[in-house]
């Protein structure tokens, strides 16, 4: 059985064990300093959202959810949207052609939440204008700057305000927040524009539809992974207080990461992510090209995830594979992109919707296609280790 490598790291600055008390209802440093919003962000997403979909700034696209299994038990959600698949596509060479409007240079304003920060905005927020999720919404760079390029630290740190925005709410209940991002031509990325996404974990909750499922990056980082061996598995490590005396009196406390702190992270995750497609290409000669880093581009194709637990990077050798019927022929492409790591995929089609559900066990066989195997991370080349026996 061949098993994707995907790896993840922990905020956390002491032992999970003493960190379960941590307090959450303090505003966080990065969120006031970076986000500057009027108000609280979960409730200026949702009446910006409510709005748009109701003048039809917006396509809202209903979906009908399953939760499936891999041969060994990791649950995805699995939706099916037809609704996407109707989207028209060009009628000739010179359509397809045509430059590409970059949605994020001038948003409509029916779209348009926030610039961030208030002052001197070097990111904007934006509502998806075709999501299948409530509340989907995107964070994108001011300047047009490229996505096949590396994240910075100003984007990672925006990226974790709104997190930690989110998180933090305005009522008792806390929300959760799922943030993906998606480079190169194999992780499912479709605009140029440099952007991070965002899914309300709430919204992608739909009662006894998404029973059992738990989101991918919470079981990469969690210590439950141990238990879950399967196609899509982690690796995982906790940022400790260098001073080990100190763990002791800080078991009611939760530092957050510094900017510096989540772009070492992201580095760490990324060189174990090249690393892995480095040796994959060694191995497996003709099967895979490193991209051109003319201008600055990353060699690799990859998906990063990220709550306000931690981040998780998965490479990728393509965006998708054909199911196939028993007799060898086609059923139709199924892509993944960077909700991978949040354990959801779609589909477009019935039949791609029924033989799923039907055979579960198709899953493991996706999840191979896209990734790289397993045993080519190199342990050598980060400090991620694996959590999984």
């Amino acid at each position: 059985m061949v098993c994707l490598c995907a790896a993840g790291l922990s905020f956390r600055k002491q032992p999970p064990l003493l960190s379960l008390t941590c307090p959450l209802n303090t505003p966080s440093f990065l969120m006031k300093m970076l986000l500057g919003l009027s108000e609280a962000l979960p409730s200026l997403v949702e009446t910006k959202f409510r709005t748009a979909k109701a003048s039809a700034s917006l396509l809202f696209s209903p979906t009908e959810v399953s939760v499936i299994r891999t041969s060994t038990g990791i649950p995805f959600q699995l939706r099916y949207c037809p609704t996407l698949a109707k989207k028209p596509i060009p009628k000739n060479e010179s359509d397809a052609s045509k430059k590409k409007v970059d949605p994020f240079e001038d948003p409509p304003q029916a779209l348009h939440i926030a610039d961030i920060p208030t002052s001197s905005p070097s990111h904007l927020l934006v509502l998806n204008k075709f999501p299948i999720i409530a509340e989907h919404f995107i964070i994108a760079t001011k300047f047009n700057k490229k996505q096949t390029h590396v994240l910075e630290q100003d984007d990672l740190e925006a990226t974790y305000a709104c997190l930690k925005a989110w998180h933090d709410g305005t009522g008792s209940k806390q929300q959760r927040l799922f943030a993906f991002f998606n480079s190169g031509d194999h992780s499912g990325a479709s605009q140029p524009h440099r952007h991070l996404q965002f899914l309300p974990v709430d919204s992608m909750l739909e009662g006894e539809a998404t029973s059992g499922w738990d989101l991918m990056i919470d079981l990469m980082l969690s210590n439950s992974t141990r238990q879950a061996e399967g196609k899509l598995l982690s690796a995982s490590s906790s940022r400790r207080h260098s001073a080990e005396a100190n763990l002791s009196h800080r078991d009611t406390t939760c530092s957050e990461p510094t900017g510096s702190e989540l772009l070492s992270t992201y580095e760490e995750l990324y060189r174990a992510a090249t690393g892995a497609v480095d040796t994959y290409i060694a191995t497996n000669p003709g099967s895979l090209a490193l991209h051109s880093v003319d201008g600055g581009n990353s060699p690799i194709s990859y998906n990063l995830a990220m709550t306000t637990a931690g981040m998780a990077i998965l490479p990728r050798r393509s965006e998708g594979t054909m199911l196939r019927r028993d007799d060898g022929s086609e059923i139709g492409f199924v892509a993944l992109n960077g909700t991978t790591l949040g354990g959801t995929m779609m589909v477009k089609h019935q039949e791609e919707w029924d033989v799923l559900r039907r055979q579960p066990e198709m899953l493991d066989n996706i999840l191979e296609a896209i990734g790289i195997p397993r045993q080519t991370m190199s342990p050598a080349r980060s400090r991620v280790s694996s959590v999984l026996p």
